[in-house]
């Protein structure tokens, strides 16, 4: 009767322990990275803020309000949303309704700006008579699909 009684009794310590100490988040249980759950931009959790204002020379606010993470296999990658800055895919088609809008209003333009084409195509725009032609590349994109140079590792 007393093992019963002592057995109870640290059973119910447990679940009280478990329902009244807070959870540890899900960082807490390992790296970041590898995870495949970490392959698409997510917020940026507290505990790697730091690391993320160091690494894009911000301060933690901005941090909070403008950067995303992602995984690239073991690679912790930061993305800092900023003047022509893109986090999102890289928009590789060479058909755009903005620059195609553009050339309409403005044919023979040598130069498509971004404000017509958006900040995340690859490619140099420009207009032949009333439509819009995609140049060159001139912005790399990573293996995932995002431009490259706006993604650096986070240390």
């Amino acid at each position: 009767m007393r093992v019963t009684a002592t057995g109870t009794g640290l059973l119910f310590a447990a679940l009280f322990a478990a329902a009244v100490l807070p959870a540890q988040p899900a960082a807490a249980a390992g790296p970041y990275c590898p995870n495949l759950g970490h392959a698409n931009p997510g917020k940026v959790p507290a505990d790697l803020e730091a690391a993320v204002a160091k690494t894009f020379q911000i301060d933690d606010t901005a941090v909070r309000d403008a950067a995303f993470l992602r995984c690239i296999g073991p690679k912790l990658m930061g993305c800092y949303i900023g003047a022509n800055l893109d986090c999102d895919k890289a928009e590789t088609s060479r058909s755009l309704p903005g620059a195609t809008a553009w050339c309409r209003d403005n044919p023979g333009s040598k130069i498509i700006p971004m404000s017509a084409t958006g900040h995340d195509t690859i490619y140099q725009w420009f207009c032949k008579g009333h439509r819009a032609i995609a140049g060159k590349a001139v912005v790399t994109v990573d293996s995932q699909g995002y431009i490259a140079d706006n993604w650096r590792e986070i240390r």
